[in-house]
């Protein structure tokens, strides 16, 4: 009886002082890439298959219950324990990324995934982000040292670290997130303009040197090339693809079930996933979709324009914009705006370290945005 008197107060606790509606519209989110999982993604096995086979959709509706059993943990927690128990985890998850290339598992030439007994095939990075956000805004916001270069510089040596262990595995397209998402904490934080100006220009002659004179990362030069001129390489398949099936589907797309790409592009269930929707559903639906994304970007920003306290700031400025940055990238490469990279669409694509790790930003950001009790 004392148990369920705990667990009630806890819920009404928790309902009582969470924004509900920043919190309706993450699981309207989720619900969308549920439906979609099931009316389209779903029917990738039941074509190869030849039979009845759903497994997509009940895998995706595990990943997303127990994405919202992290959101409630993480949101219901008191802040000051969140912030502390999220450094450790920070040290735990950077390292099992730094464990990747030990024990990693490799598919397609790239080593990004752990396959442990108790938690097959994951992917240390989606873990290691949404924590490196509340470590840097963490060292950035600390009161114990004033010299606030010495801040940048110690919070760029820990995400160079990351993007080390990212560039060895090689995933290029979450190294530069990585660094996106630094450099915005730096600059909410009020770096100078011009400082950041000059590290970013060093940042792409970094970048430059590895994609044009190290052998690792010939692969990245092979994917700009064709990027920029698609006559001189065969690494264009599948953005083709994507751009054709939106240009297919129209206004209101050729129905359930009715599309090919999920058919004819490996892993477009994850990376594609715009592509797919739009060829089924139609430009419309897409458009739904981003007004969505904008409106909970929106009212997070809200939330931290009233937020007086300056880690608050920053930890819930670097969720958003990793968030936003992460779809602004999968859109981009969907309509070849942008090289394909490999990225996932927050919430809606298949994947459970995807959705592990937007539901912890979830949690952070609903834990933060709670009803301040006096």
């Amino acid at each position: 009886m004392e148990n369920n008197n705990f667990l009630y107060n806890l819920y009404y606790d928790w309902w009582k002082n969470i924004d509900k509606f920043i919190f309706s519209l993450i699981l309207l989110l989720f619900f969308i890439g549920l439906f979609f999982s099931l009316a389209s993604t779903s029917l990738v096995v039941s074509d190869k298959l030849d039979t009845n086979d759903y497994s997509f959709f009940f895998k995706h509706l595990i990943f997303i219950l127990l994405g919202i059993i992290t959101i409630f943990f993480l949101s219901s927690i008191k802040q000051e324990k969140l912030l502390k128990f999220s450094s450790i985890i920070f040290i735990i998850s950077l390292i099992s990324l730094i464990l990747v290339p030990v024990i990693g598992v490799e598919v397609k030439g790239s080593k990004r995934w752990i396959d442990l007994y108790f938690l097959p095939r994951f992917q240390p990075i989606e873990l290691v982000k949404p924590f490196l956000i509340i470590f840097i805004s963490l060292i950035l916001s600390s009161e114990k040292y004033t010299n606030i270069y010495l801040k940048y510089f110690f919070t760029f040596l820990i995400t160079l670290l990351v993007a080390l262990l990212l560039a060895v595995q090689p995933d290029i397209g979450q190294t530069l997130l990585v660094f996106f998402s630094w450099s915005i904490l730096i600059f909410t934080s009020g770096i100078s303009i011009v400082f950041l100006l000059i590290l970013f220009l060093l940042l792409i002659f970094v970048f430059s040197y590895l994609v044009f004179f190290v052998p690792k990362f010939e692969y990245i030069k092979n994917r700009l090339v064709s990027f920029f001129n698609s006559e001189t390489g065969t690494h264009n398949f599948q953005s083709d693809k994507a751009i054709d099936s939106i240009t297919s589907g129209g206004f209101f797309g050729k129905g359930i079930g009715e599309g090919t790409l999920k058919n004819r592009v490996p892993e477009a269930h994850t990376d594609y996933i715009i592509s797919v929707i739009s060829e089924e559903f139609g430009v419309i639906a897409i458009i739904l979709i981003l007004l969505l994304f904008l409106i909970f970007i929106y009212s997070v920003f809200k939330k931290v324009y009233f937020e007086n306290e300056e880690k608050i700031k920053l930890i819930l400025v670097g969720c958003i914009s990793l968030i936003l940055m992460q779809a602004m990238i999968h859109i981009g490469v969907n309509i070849r705006l942008f090289p394909t990279t490999g990225m996932t669409l927050p919430f809606i694509s298949y994947g459970g370290s995807s959705i592990i790790s937007i539901s912890i930003l979830s949690g952070i950001i609903l834990n933060l945005t709670k009803r301040k009790i006096n």
